[in-house]
């Protein structure tokens, strides 16, 4: 593994660009979806998610390339995204009034306890699984310049178009010199959803997101992701725990001997205690040297995008020159935060987000 090499700030350049589908999360907060009346609406997409947390708590010039539908629902979803202070770049489809093609919905209640949160999609029809390689224009989007790309697994399910739209933008924002990140987001339901008969799902993710990681700088994910969605084998390790570190540390050597190009690798650990209180912690491995965050203990309001909150704050970190450290402190910092505010995206603020990497402190702000 290799140090990164970011670009500097520039008031013309992009700070961060994802690629990713736009979705609406339907959340009816404690109660199961068969026994609700009314749920809230949240625009989220776990690459969408990063740039609207850049923008917003980091001040950091952001954007998305995603597909967008002319109808109620796209509207609702491209005001979100301005107020959020996110460029769109959109490859834009017209509704037939019936069928769509449609902006995807993600139904996911928060659980309680010890009852579980659950997750389900509709994602019939979606415009974002009709994009392809001739979608965008990566050359004008990147023109004003670039310092970091970002794009994820769980786009990469959505159709068999969709693996070389990533790879082509990642290139084009490599030729611009920009560091490159991917959340593995390893999603058993969506890569069941688009095997063709004969094929084993998780062997066609293998394929699909190891020609993408080939590309890529920054990864994004936990011994299951690089397990189930690489194929990668690392030795037995003996956990103590779920938030013990050794046996993530002890599969990247396999991770560098498969993918050199990769210079760090980071990831979020959780062990939960119940649907409302979880500890939590995270893990970089950069340069070739394991770090390790604190560990704290979360009152969860809503876990529904802490991950993407971390890597915001990671991201973030680098964008600044952090050490690795600092880097994964803001990192775990901004992710525990977010799963403390009702939706996908953030409403904390740097100096909140600052102020924990130095403790956890709950006491009244006056």
């Amino acid at each position: 593994m290799a140090t990164l090499q970011i670009r500097k700030k520039s008031s013309q350049a992009f700070d961060f660009i994802s690629l990713g589908a736009l979705v609406i999360r339907l959340d009816p907060g404690i109660v199961p979806f068969a026994y609700a009346n009314d749920f809230t609406v949240h625009v989220s997409g776990g690459e969408y998610n990063v740039s609207a947390n850049l923008s917003q708590a980091f001040s950091q010039k952001c954007g998305i390339a995603s597909a967008m539908v002319d109808y109620p629902i796209g509207m609702k979803i491209e005001n979100e995204v301005r107020k959020m202070g996110v460029f769109g770049f959109y490859k834009r489809y017209a509704h037939d009034g019936v069928r769509g093609p449609n902006m995807a919905q993600v139904y996911s209640d928060r659980g309680q306890g010890l009852r579980a949160p659950v997750v389900f999609y509709n994602r019939a029809n979606e415009a974002a699984a009709l994009l392809d390689a001739k979608s965008f224009d990566w050359d004008e989007i990147f023109a004003p310049g670039i310092r970091w790309f970002h794009s994820g697994g769980i786009f990469s399910a959505l159709s068999p178009n969709i693996p070389e739209l990533i790879i082509d933008a990642m290139k084009k924002a490599k030729e611009k010199g920009a560091i490159v990140s991917f959340d593995l987001n390893y999603r058993a339901k969506l890569w069941n959803s688009i095997a063709k008969k004969g094929e084993v799902p998780q062997q066609v993710a293998v394929k699909i997101l190891s020609s993408i990681v080939e590309n890529v700088d920054v990864l994004i994910g936990n011994e299951e992701d690089l397990q189930m969605g690489l194929g990668l084998r690392g030795p037995e390790v003996t956990s103590q725990g779920k938030l013990d570190p050794s046996s993530f540390y002890a599969m990247m050597e396999t991770v560098s001997r498969r993918f050199p190009n990769i210079k760090a690798v980071a990831t979020t650990m959780r062990e939960v205690k119940s649907t409302n209180r979880h500890d939590w912690s995270a893990v970089l491995w950069y340069d070739g040297q394991g770090y390790q965050a604190p560990t704290c203990t979360l009152d969860v309001y809503d876990r529904v995008g802490g991950g993407d909150g971390f890597a915001a704050g990671l991201i973030y970190g680098f964008l600044q020159g952090k050490t690795p450290q600092e880097a994964l402190n803001l990192g775990w910092a901004h992710g525990a935060l977010l799963t403390s505010f009702p939706g996908d995206t953030t409403m904390a603020t740097l100096s909140q987000v600052e102020a924990l990497t130095n403790g956890p402190n709950a006491r009244i702000q006056r």
